[in-house]
Order: C-alpha cells, then structure tokens, then sequence
C-alpha cells in the first residue's frame, strides 16, 4: 500500500525542503518508487529535483485548481531518479482561488488518488504556514514527519504543530497521524543540541527517529546544482545520514505492517 507523507513543520528554515528532496532520493537508490509533491510556492523542492519551476508548462497549481490532471503535470527528477509534481509562484494565487471552490481542503487528496497506486511513497514538501495548501497536505496524508532543529524555539513551534494535527485528525482526516520527528541540521558541539535531542526522546519516545541529519556544507550546496545531496556527494556525513533515514523509515513501515 501507498505511503503518503508530509513533511511539516510551521517554522521556517528547518530544512523541511532539504528533508523532502532528499528523502526521496534516498528512497529510490533503494528501489523505492517516489512521488515528491512541491506544495510551497516557492518551488525549492522543485528546484532541487533539478527542474526550472521557470519553464513549468503545468504545475500542482493547474491541478489544485481544477484545470490540469495530475499525471499530465508530473515531471521526472533525472537527477534524484523520483517523479515530482512541481510548482512555480502560480500557486501562491492558489490560496485566494481555491476559497471560493467546493471541497478545498481535499483537492490534493482527490488529485493524488488517480496515480497514486504507481508509487510506494509520495512524499509532500508543505509551506511553512498552517495555510489551506498545508490543509491539503494533511487532509492527504497517513502521516507527518517533522524535521526540527533541536533548539528551544523549535520546541515551542512543534507544540503547535502537534496541536494542528490532532485537530486535522479529528476533524477532517482520522487516518492522520505523526510518524516521528527527525532532528536535523544537528551539531553535536552543542550543549544546547543535546539537551533538547534528550527532552524530545524523553516526551516522544519512539516516536523520535534513531537517524540524525548533521550541519553540513554539502547538503546545502546541492541545491544549486539541481541535484539531491544524496547523490551530489554521496560521501558527505549529511548524505551518509538521509540514506541511513530512508532505510530506518521503510523498516519502521515493515515493522508496523507486521
């Protein structure tokens, strides 16, 4: 059965993008098939699949809103070995647009229903905004992971995260559930890193992912070559790590189902 997961957080800047792409690389250098869905207008996870959201013919944005399909929109990352369904700056005018439409919250999921059996996971890159396209995110989704810098700012933002999910699951997606948080851009020199690592696996458990994403130079450099850092340097400490959290993923799924 297809996974679908988002990948949330309602702060910005903590690698939730460099988490989805490469995610999704990690899963198809294991044989994974992998759906990424650029639900931020921004377009970053798009860009670092390798596709120019400045050339997008069709983009998630056609699809939310009626006047595209979904297979007709959807890309291949030649670079991450994954499909993508892009997106461009239209889709911020998908917001105001989609207000006024029958069913908004679950367009995404309607949308996602008519490929979705080609995949084994479809992951979705959400804003970082509690906005009616993180809404469709969640409406389409089993589960969340949530990326988060271990700092006590993240602390206060998963609260509220945590506190949106139960709401999503009680009222509009009781398949919803929080799949585990993933501590990134991590720096062991850190007294304040390890205390929050610790409070997070005392509060959440096994909830907690066992795989931690390290501060590193060429995970953010990958970007700009339109390549997932998995593959751009497949050597890096940080790349080293998304692939050893794919595995742990799968395998978490594997113990679930069983």
């Amino acid at each position: 059965m297809t996974k679908i997961f988002c990948i949330a957080n309602q702060k910005g800047g903590v690698g939730k993008t460099t988490t989805a792409v490469n995610l999704a690389a990690a899963l198809a250098n294991i044989n994974q098939r992998v759906l990424l869905v650029d639900l931020d207008p921004q377009g970053n996870a798009t860009m670092g699949a390798g596709i120019n959201k400045a050339e997008l013919k069709s983009s998630i944005y056609q699809v939310l809103l009626g006047m595209g399909e979904l297979k007709d929109a959807r890309l291949a990352s030649e670079s991450g070995k994954f499909d993508v369904l892009p997106a461009n700056r239209d889709l911020a005018g998908a917001e105001v647009e989609m207000v006024e439409l029958d069913h908004r919250e679950s367009r995404l999921k309607t949308a996602l229903a008519s490929v979705v059996d080609n995949y084994d996971f479809v992951l979705i890159d959400c804003p970082p905004a509690l906005s009616m396209l993180t809404l469709n995110g969640l409406c389409a989704a089993h589960g969340v992971i949530i990326p988060m810098q271990c700092e006590y700012y993240a602390l206060e933002g998963l609260s509220d995260l945590v506190n949106t999910i139960k709401i999503v699951h009680a009222k509009l997606n009781p398949d919803l559930k929080i799949i585990g948080l993933l501590r990134v851009m991590f720096d062991p020199r850190m007294m304040l890193s390890q205390q929050v690592s610790l409070q997070l696996e005392e509060h959440f458990g096994d909830k907690v992912f066992k795989s931690i994403i390290p501060r590193n130079v060429r995970l953010a450099e990958a970007p700009s070559y339109g390549v997932p850092g998995v593959n751009f340097d497949a050597a890096a400490k940080g790349a080293q790590a998304y692939v050893e959290f794919g595995k742990e993923l799968v395998q978490r799924i594997r113990n679930t189902a069983a």
